[in-house]
């Protein structure tokens, strides 16, 4: 009987061993999942290795070739006037990029002021209207409270017979007079919490510019950048500059030492004399409005327009005249304008 007892005895050792294993699966599944996750950390990191190396390699081998081209007599003059063209082209640019963002915000205030005038005035009448229900209300209030004293003088002022007969009606009277008052002062209280959060409202948030406004933001854009244009135009500055901009140091020969630094005074002349010009102001909103009136978009929602319909360059002089001049100032991205119109 004790062997046949033991047959059917549980073997807690068996178990443990299987529950053993079974972690050590789970524990080997965990770190399988682990080394994979630090396998791929480890090709990123190299692969961000490689393009670190690259792209210190490319940087010393500009410096080695910026470093011949001084080194070189006949080369480092050019290399003077090349950088003085990019930093033309970087002035433009950033005179483009201030000029753009003044102009946005200006017409985002304009926008904003006239939205917050017009809240408030809506603000304002639903003040007043709910001020005067206020006064409509509590005069309303007043008469009753007057009416309810009356009664209660009346109650008073009856004898002992007359009240017996007749102060059961008015002393129910007067309870439908004070509970008509107790309801007129609640909704006097709602109607004043009303007007007290209707007082602390805010305006609502500004949406942003609308299609039109941002469309007339971009012709003024594309008129300062052709009065830009013009006034770096002579003697080829402006496309030097946008060529050197766009093209790595000893790509272009300007020529001797005497030839650079004519180069280089052409720009320091022009520059200071951008800021001298007279009328610039009218010159630009006409300039503006004419290209509005060739400006073709291809979608209805664009706000910018297809490069062909503005390549127009408008010359206006100080009596009026109007020359033009084909130059695709938007298609060719000149000083980086594609960057700095409103979208």
């Amino acid at each position: 009987m004790s062997s046949l007892t033991g047959l059917f005895r549980p073997e807690p050792e068996e178990t443990q061993d299987k529950d053993k294993l079974v972690d050590l699966f789970r524990n080997r599944a965990e770190l399988k999942k682990e080394f994979a996750a630090l396998r791929n950390e480890k090709y990123q990191l190299q692969d961000r290795i490689k393009q670190h190396q690259g792209a210190t390699a490319r940087v010393q081998q500009k410096m080695d070739h910026l470093e011949n081209l001084l080194l070189d007599r006949e080369w480092v003059h050019n290399v003077v006037a090349f950088y003085q063209l990019r930093r033309l082209a970087a002035h433009c640019n950033a005179k483009l990029l201030r000029f753009a963002e003044q102009l946005k915000q200006q017409h985002e205030q304009r926008i904003l002021d006239k939205a917050v005038g017009a809240w408030n005035e809506r603000r304002g009448e639903r003040i007043s209207n709910l001020e005067s229900e206020i006064g409509a209300h509590r005069l309303q209030v007043q008469v009753l409270e007057g009416e309810l004293q009356a009664k209660r003088h009346k109650l008073m002022a009856m004898g002992g017979v007359t009240k017996m007969f007749r102060g059961k009606n008015l002393d129910e009277e007067i309870a439908a007079v004070s509970a008509q008052i107790v309801a007129g002062q609640a909704k006097e209280g709602k109607l004043l919490l009303g007007l007290e959060d209707l007082q602390k409202l805010s305006p609502p948030d500004h949406e942003g510019l609308d299609i039109a406004t941002k469309r007339s933001i971009n012709f003024m854009i594309l008129a300062f950048l052709q009065q830009l244009y013009l006034h770096f135009a002579e003697d080829g500055l402006a496309t030097m500059a946008k060529e050197a901009s766009e093209k790595s140091v000893g790509a272009i020969n300007y020529g001797t030492k005497a030839e650079c630094d004519e180069i280089i005074e052409r720009i320091e002349k022009r520059w200071d004399s951008l800021e001298s010009v007279a009328g610039f102001a009218e010159i630009m909103q006409q300039r503006a409005k004419l290209i509005a009136e060739h400006a073709l978009f291809r979608h209805d929602d664009d706000v910018v327009p297809a490069a062909g319909t503005v390549a127009t360059v408008f010359m206006i002089d100080a009596n009026g005249v109007i020359r033009q001049k084909d130059v695709s100032l938007l298609g060719d991205n000149y000083f980086g304008v594609a960057k700095v119109l409103s979208r």
